[in-house]
């Protein structure tokens, strides 16, 4: 993971929306993929953006190779041999999470911006 995000000129990529929302739902607990779907579609139902399943799961890899999350497998409650991956932080991994959310906020803070000045200079 870089040390510094480079805006990418126009508004914030969805790969890097949903990293930032995968830390913090993971920092809340809710831990495995399928979960972690369906808390964002339904989060952002009202605003018409359903984050299919390859992205989000793309998205979860993403942090495992930033060293963000791992994976840990479980057995699945009650099923004998079905297991569910689970997403925590690895070993630094919180570390890395709050840089990546500072970088973030920053970038969020420009988009914010450019939409505000979209509708002041078009809708006023």
């Amino acid at each position: 993971m870089g040390e510094k995000r480079t805006p990418s000129g126009f508004l914030l990529k969805q790969r890097a929306f949903l990293k930032l929302y995968l830390i913090t739902l993971t920092e809340q607990e809710r831990l495995y993929g399928l979960k972690l779907l369906d808390v964002l579609r339904q989060e952002f139902k009202p605003f018409g953006y359903r984050p299919n399943h390859s992205e989000v799961y793309k998205a979860l890899h993403d942090l495992i190779e930033d060293g963000i999350l791992k994976q840990v497998k479980k057995k699945k409650e009650g099923m004998k041999y079905q297991e569910v991956v689970y997403y925590r932080f690895a070993e630094g991994g919180q570390e890395k999470a709050k840089l990546y959310k500072r970088q973030l906020k920053a970038e969020l803070d420009r988009c914010a911006a450019l939409i505000r000045k979209a509708i002041e200079d078009n809708y006023s």
